[in-house]
């Protein structure tokens, strides 16, 4: 009876999608009982069920064991959720449309709710249910409002149409369904291109099998979760150099012309940093270290967090590599590591210049210009005779734009206690007539070197605090001021010796500063535009 059903439905489907067949075969299970008596030739017959809806009820919490019912309850929380979501992106995927996971989750609690007042059994979202409503074109809520309706009038005027009904034929509806979705191919595709997850799909589906679907759905999510675990304690990572000719940096593993620049240690971590992973960055990095090593600079464009294990570690390998006289930078990541480097107890890596934005900057930092030295065996070194060496550009001046992506939204303040810096130095100067030009610029030298560009912005901010200097300096504001416009003087006949399509950028700029600055410190701004005018009128 099943397999005949079975066979009928799914010809049906094939010949006339749209045709109910399955209430038709429900009519002809119903029929078979009433007419040739089938359940007395063995053919089981689903149980009757009481006319009338349900009614309320309050739960007797005074004959709960709360352990059992929180360890079950979570489990078919767990099974619902998986279920559910599962089902409904992959619906929602093959038909285009766009769920909010948040909603659904919520609608199924607001059900459950509902659920046990009644007393009925879980709500969840059903995959055979919904390979009915896909199969018959349900497009709209519509379909779930008929659907209510239609079991409350059967519930109240044709329950013992239910206790007519032989449980193979609804076993057959439902398989029929369930053999649209699931999922053989992807099976296939898994012991393809993925062994691990293919193991992990075959013991989950097993599991279902053997041990009924709420420990099947467990067993699957909890290797899941062993295998992004495994993945990520032993992640994507190698070791970088450079190919002559090319101004980029590649994997020494997979390039066979890219050599590692001399005395420098570029690693890329393509993961998360955690407790469970740092030990191998570590390893990685002390193995790699040589004699003549000098720096080691961390690629971290694929690190999006780190977590406080991680954060430690990494204080302590850049004290070790310091105390050895190597320089350790971390590049080329986003700004939330900064942020969670101050928020571990670590900015003071940002402030010592360990943080840099792109390796280019931590080269140029660590004293490392081009055209880079390649550490190349002496066997291809006539092979290089025939290639261009890589001359890397110079850096764009934009010293100031990583000081923001270092420190983030405290990019500002900490400019400001620069400047302060700068301000305290001259505090300590006996005699400012003796402070050349050179002086001045050993003072802009802060944070490891500033662009023309951003050199100009800090003698900016340093005129709007002039009035800080001390009482005894009150007579050489003057001089100062001539200081700082001879410096910017410089600064503009570098730029027109070197780059002088960057003057334009120069004056923009000038002008976007004054801008920022007139809502950042309009005070500041104001007692400066006074000053300036007391001392040319002097």
């Amino acid at each position: 009876m099943g397999l005949g059903a079975l066979i009928l439905i799914r010809l049906f489907k094939k010949l006339a999608p749209k045709f109910p067949m399955a209430i038709v075969i429900m009519a002809l299970g119903v029929f078979s009982t009433v007419v040739f008596h089938v359940d007395e030739k063995g053919v089981v017959l689903l149980q009757s069920v009481e006319r009338g809806l349900p009614s309320l009820v309050i739960p007797d919490f005074g004959n709960i064991d709360f352990t059992q019912a929180a360890g079950r309850g979570l489990m078919v929380a767990v099974v619902i959720m998986a279920e559910t979501l599962l089902a409904e992106n992959t619906f929602a995927f093959r038909n285009d449309y766009k769920l909010n996971d948040r909603q659904e989750i919520l609608a199924c609690a607001a059900g459950n709710i509902a659920a046990a007042a009644v007393g009925c059994c879980p709500v969840n979202g059903s995959i055979s249910r919904t390979s009915l409503n896909e199969q018959y074109g349900g497009k709209s809520q519509a379909v779930s409002i008929t659907a209510g309706i239609t079991m409350a009038v059967i519930l109240l005027f044709f329950t013992g149409f239910i206790g007519y009904l032989p449980v193979p034929v609804l076993t057959a509806i439902v398989i029929s369904a369930l053999m649209d979705v699931v999922e053989t191919h992807l099976a296939v595709r898994l012991f393809k291109v993925s062994r691990t997850e293919f193991y992990i799909f075959m013991a989950a589906g097993f599991s279902v099998l053997c041990l009924g679907t709420i420990y099947g759905v467990i067993i699957g999510i909890l290797l899941s979760f062993v295998a992004v675990i495994l993945k990520a304690t032993n992640p994507p990572r190698s070791f970088l150099g450079m190919i002559p000719g090319r101004d980029a940096y590649f994997d020494l593993s997979r390039n066979r012309f890219a050599y590692p620049i001399k005395g420098v240690v570029i690693y890329r971590f393509s993961e998360n940093l955690f407790f469970a992973n740092i030990k191998i960055f570590q390893e990685d990095i002390e193995n790699s270290i040589q004699k003549d090593t000098r720096v080691v600079i961390i690629d971290a464009s694929a690190i999006n967090s780190i977590d406080v294990t991680a954060a430690d570690r990494l204080e302590a390998i850049s004290a070790s590599l310091k105390k050895r006289g190597i320089r350790f930078y971390l590049t080329e990541h986003s700004t939330q590591i900064n942020d969670q480097l101050r928020q571990f107890g670590i900015g003071h890596m940002i402030k010592d210049g360990m943080v840099r934005r792109t390796i280019l900057a931590a080269l140029h930092d660590a004293g490392i210009e081009s055209p880079y030295e390649l550490d190349v065996p002496k066997e291809d070194e006539a092979k290089l005779l025939r290639r261009s060496i890589a001359f890397l550009p110079a850096e764009e001046e934009n010293t100031l734009e990583e000081f923001a992506w270092a420190f983030g939204d405290d990019a500002v303040k900490e400019i400001e206690e620069s400047v302060h810096h700068i301000i305290e130095q001259l505090h300590q100067i006996p005699d400012i007539e003796r402070l050349s030009e050179e002086g001045l610029e050993e003072l802009l030298d802060n944070w490891h070197g500033l662009g023309v560009l951003d050199e100009d912005e800090l003698l900016r901010r340093i005129e709007l605090h002039m009035d800080e200097l001390p009482e005894e300096l009150t007579s050489d504001r003057k001089l100062i001021l001539q200081l700082l416009e001879k410096r910017r003087g410089k600064l503009k006949e570098k730029i027109l010796a070197e780059h002088p399509e960057v003057l334009e950028r120069l004056e923009q700029r000038r002008k976007k500063l004054e801008e920022r600055l007139e809502k950042q410190n309009p005070e500041a701004v104001q007692k400066w535009k006074h000053w300036k005018e007391d001392h040319l009128k002097d």
